[in-house]
């Protein structure tokens, strides 16, 4: 609880420094909805290609970020990821594989080569990587069989031609029979602009629509709770590898649907557990991936095993989510399971006094789909609040309706008064108070205010932020 009294910003203003809420914004002509451009040319790109051959390291440097998990270990990637970049006024999706040996077949591999096949199937264009420093060899025809069937344009990127010397070792690929391949280094960006020219070049010229209104959605948990089952019964595919072995997934995956009319963008991410619990240095960075997916999600479902009933992980999950800006969910998944010793009522009181979000709990099964549409609605109707802008008339009846309801607190002989409350961001909701003296403001008084405004305008699972601000002068007594 200590670490959560962040969120109620206490500091000190001059005058004039009060912010204007988001009515006043919009009256001075301050909020200016962005106006959206014409429809963009648009191509997804499968990235696939044998083991370590740099297929992450190579989408890194295209998209210009650290999202794809990259290690010197072989089969790091197992799942498709996409990630967005533009070029040329051109918006590309790269999808990140895992890399495909034939010659392997256990669980695993052959999960990953029906991932990769899957994402040839989603690509307009595929992006075979080779390594131009270890030569041709036959898990490169195998893979270009793969290719051949799947009968979409194939760009062949030879990687780790670090230097201009070596951009003759790219011939040798010729053979592949599937055009000029191009020479790239993804430690180095040689020849990255070329190969980016060349994709563009095979992108439709059909354009898309924006996904500027999608909801976006984490699903985040501890390992092997379910999260990528749940997933799948979301989506009704195999979209993401479902494996018994925990921590099969390691990335943060984006998966697009509608959900009667409404965009959702589902980010399924790997298991998180403590830093002291992390098995290796891996398990450390695909965590920090899942907590880059919290800061780009509008709502988090905390997806709990319900044998295990809500575990002090799950609590400390739902605290990273509400850090990081998240509306959150907690979902207990596998009801189908026996659960005899959980009471329901209890764990609900308890989530209510351990998280100052006060998020609701929904039961459901990944296995048979009981409340999985309710709990896709919950999530929508969660960041519809999260956006949700209250005018400051209604916040100022609700500031004295509060001081009614319970006398402002007698602090070091200075009783505090609030003057003034406005809203001035959303996503999650940020509010100013106006006080007489910061030092007045006791502790349990400011959470007092956080849980009216919840329980009146149905905030719970929604991050409040409150910046109690008193000013010099006018206000100052």
């Amino acid at each position: 609880m200590n670490e959560e009294q962040d969120f109620i910003e206490i500091e000190v203003v001059e005058d004039g420094d009060f912010p204007l809420g988001l009515d006043e914004q919009e009256e001075a002509g301050l909020l200016v909805e962005e106006e959206e451009g014409p429809p963009r040319r648009h191509a997804t790109i499968a990235i696939v290609g044998y083991p370590n051959v740099g297929k992450s390291s190579l989408i890194n440097r295209l998209t210009e970020s650290k999202e794809a998990v990259v290690h010197e270990r072989a089969g790091v990637t197992r799942d498709r990821k996409a990630l967005h970049t533009d070029w040329n006024g051109v918006d590309l999706t790269f999808i990140d594989t895992g890399g495909v040996d034939v010659t392997e077949d256990d669980d695993i591999a052959r999960g990953i080569r029906f991932q990769a096949e899957t994402a040839i199937e989603l690509a307009d264009v595929v992006m075979f990587v080779v390594d131009g420093r270890a030569g041709y060899r036959p898990g490169d025809d195998d893979i270009a069989q793969i290719l051949r069937r799947g009968r979409k344009p194939v760009v062949v990127a030879v990687n780790k031609i670090d230097s201009v010397k070596d951009i003759p070792n790219a011939a040798e690929f010729q053979r592949l029979g599937m055009g000029d391949p191009l020479p790239v280094s993804a430690a180095q960006g040689l020849g990255t602009g070329d190969l980016m020219d060349h994709v563009t070049s095979l992108a439709p010229e059909a354009t898309r629509e924006s996904d500027a209104d999608a909801v976006k959605l984490a699903v985040l948990g501890r390992p092997n709770v379910g999260k990528s089952s749940l997933v799948n019964r979301i989506v009704g595919e195999e979209r993401v590898i479902v494996s018994p072995i925990s921590g099969t997934t390691r990335d943060s995956i984006d998966t697009r649907i509608d959900v009667e009319g409404q965009p959702l963008v589902l980010i399924d991410t790997a298991g998180l557990r403590r830093r002291a619990k992390q098995a290796d240095e891996l398990e450390y960075f695909s965590s920090l991936r899942s907590q880059l997916a919290m800061e780009r999600a509008d709502v988090a479902l905390i997806v709990c095993d319900v044998t295990d009933g809500i575990t002090s992980e799950d609590l400390r999950i739902s605290e990273l989510a509400m850090k990081a800006g998240c509306a959150t969910l907690v979902v207990l998944n596998k009801w189908d399971l026996p659960h005899e010793e959980l009471d329901l009522k209890h764990e609900r009181a308890r989530i209510a006094r351990k998280l100052r979000l006060r998020p609701k709990i929904v039961t459901s099964s990944a296995l048979s789909g009981r409340n999985v549409p309710k709990l896709l609605q919950e999530a929508l109707d969660l960041a519809e609040r999260s956006a949700q802008r209250i005018p400051t008339k209604q916040l100022n009846k609700f500031l004295n309706d509060v001081q009614g309801l319970r006398q402002p607190p007698n602090v070091r002989g200075k009783r505090l008064k609030m003057y003034y409350m406005t809203q001035f961001e959303e996503n999650p909701p940020r509010f100013a108070i106006q006080v007489n003296s910061r030092r007045a403001i006791a502790r349990d008084y400011a959470y007092f205010v956080e849980n009216q405004l919840r329980e009146r305008y149905e905030m719970d699972g929604v991050p409040l932020i409150i910046d109690f601000k008193a000013s010099k002068g006018r206000y100052d007594d």
